[in-house]
């Protein structure tokens, strides 16, 4: 279900060339409250006049301009349309068609470069005042030796190589300004949309809400029962709270599915929290279901998948109890989407989402995905306006597989319990030291790795459990979380004193890029 995509007009489209960071831009301009759209960089002029942008950028990606089958258009009717960022990518492109110069490097500039910037009328970043050195996120193999005639160079890589250009209509930058580790990144959005574009704002919570509820009500027929699947995180929550506001009760049934594989005793309290907020929702427990069909499966994808099939055979099941149902609501976010499949077949699959990629036929329910098109903050902003309890919003993210991602390796009942245990302690200690809000997401993983240790003045040979925490806007990019010395004491001394089984405990201390949020 597309809400905002041919609806909303003076925004801004984002063609995308291939990077891993397209969606990433998008959800920058969004934090401006700009409504942009992403769109296949092949798209026809036509389609993108549509939409009457404002603005247009063109992403990043792994592509060589000189390559067969790197993807190029004609960038000249884009310029004459709006106001064209280029970035990575996109600025070579512009480059190399516009008569500069583009070659071939040997040595890749990937990861943080410090960026030069010259004294310029033309161009005001607000930030040039304080800082005439900046550090960005490079990551490309060509490089702009010779920019076309009336473009004129603003900035240097700390290795002499060309990091922006600026000309009448078009702005380019070697660095990515989306990736929070580039510093004034936003500075430099807002830049070129408030000052270089002169776009006014247009994106808020409450614009969202309101383009939901017409287009639910245009598409859902009066009388349509629809199954929300609740896995008792903020997503799934905000949808059903969001579908029960403007369909009613009484046409949205939840469903809460115990899987075997969440965390210590929450199964209950979603269900209790889920009605107190006015759900209407039933417990399933399929835990030995689920379990029986992962038994002796150690590959994550084939757990994914096995789980995205199980929960449809629980749907199923539970329909026929139920009655009619219409649709089946899911909460899928944008990030879901982009990690698990291209949306223009450009940008590389990361991982499968089990709530990716559609239903069955023989299900014959229609898909609901409302926040499809969303960012996980913008959802619990979503969640604000309709003015759900903190307590829910502020929750960490958790996986639809649940714990079998963080259990690698085979999964059996005996780990499940040693993983829920050391979980439920290193996620107390957060709550105890008041920091669990300063972080996005916080889990233990346990490995298959046994290590020896000293308890009890004798030798073991036991698992080892590793902590993860990292903050984030929106889980597209992430940073671990810096601890006190002294937390990660106390929660490794009570993990190793209390879980008999676990003997290590470990910090995982990998930013995305280059890792994942979790570790499957």
């Amino acid at each position: 279900m597309k809400l905002f995509a041919d609806s909303i007009k003076d925004g801004v489209v984002v063609l995308d060339f291939g990077s891993q960071f397209t969606q990433l831009i998008a959800r920058r301009l969004r934090e401006l409250d700009i409504y942009s759209e992403i769109l296949p960089f092949s798209t026809s002029i036509e389609e993108i006049k549509k939409r009457s942008p404002k603005a247009i950028i063109l992403s990043g990606g792994p592509h060589s301009v000189y390559g067969d089958k790197s993807p190029k258009r004609d960038l000249k009717p884009l310029l004459d349309l709006a106001p064209v960022l280029g970035v990575c990518y996109g600025m070579q492109l512009y480059c190399h068609q516009m008569g500069g110069e583009v070659k071939p490097t040997k040595d890749r500039e990937y990861g943080l470069s410090e960026i030069k910037w010259s004294d310029l009328s033309s161009v005001k970043f607000p930030f040039l005042s304080k800082a005439k050195k900046t550090n960005a996120w490079m990551s490309h193999g060509d490089l702009v030796t010779g920019v076309p005639k009336g473009c004129e160079v603003i900035a240097e890589s700390e290795s002499g190589h060309i990091a922006a250009v600026v000309s009448k209509n078009f702005l380019g930058l070697q660095f990515h300004p989306e990736v929070m580790h580039t510093e004034y990144g936003s500075d430099i959005l807002s830049y070129f949309i408030f000052e270089f574009a002169k776009l006014k704002t247009n994106w808020s919570s409450g614009e969202v809400y309101h383009r939901i509820e017409s287009k639910l009500k245009s598409s859902v027929k009066e009388g349509d029962t629809i199954l929300c699947a609740l896995s008792g995180g903020v997503d799934s929550a905000v949808v059903a709270t969001l579908l029960t506001k403007i369909l009613g009760k009484e046409r949205v049934k939840c469903i809460f599915v115990d899987t075997g594989l969440l965390r210590k005793g929450e199964y209950q309290e979603v269900l209790d929290k889920m009605t107190s907020i006015g759900l209407d929702i039933k417990g399933v427990d399929e835990s030995e279901t689920f379990l029986s069909r992962l038994e002796g499966v150690s590959d994550p994808e084939k757990k994914r998948k096995i789980i995205g099939h199980t929960f449809i055979d629980v749907f199923k099941k539970e329909i026929s109890k139920i009655g009619k149902i219409d649709f089946l609501a899911q909460g899928t976010l944008y990030p879901d989407v982009i990690e698990s499949v291209s949306p223009n077949g450009q940008s590389v699959t990361i991982k499968s989402h089990h709530n990716v990629g559609g239903l069955p036929e023989n299900l014959d329910l229609e898909l609901l995905e409302p926040v499809r098109e969303l960012f996980k903050d913008e959802v619990r902003g979503l969640g604000r306006f309709l003015e759900m309890p903190e307590e829910v919003l502020s929750r960490h993210p958790f996986p639809g597989p649940g714990l079998a991602i963080r259990l690698l390796g085979e999964i059996h009942k005996e780990d499940i319990a040693l993983l829920q245990e050391a979980d439920a302690i290193y996620i107390e200690a957060l709550k105890e030291e008041g920091i669990y809000d300063d972080i996005w997401q916080a889990f233990s993983v346990l490995l298959p790795v046994y290590s020896v240790g000293v308890q009890g003045d004798g030798r073991t040979y036991e698992k080892v459990l590793a902590l993860r925490a990292v903050t984030s806007v929106d889980g597209m990019t992430a940073d671990w979380f810096d601890f006190e010395h002294s937390f990660l004491k106390k929660v490794s001394n009570r993990i190793t004193n209390k879980v008999k089984g676990i003997n290590r405990v470990v910090y995982d201390i990998t930013s995305k890029p280059p890792g994942t949020i979790e570790w499957e």
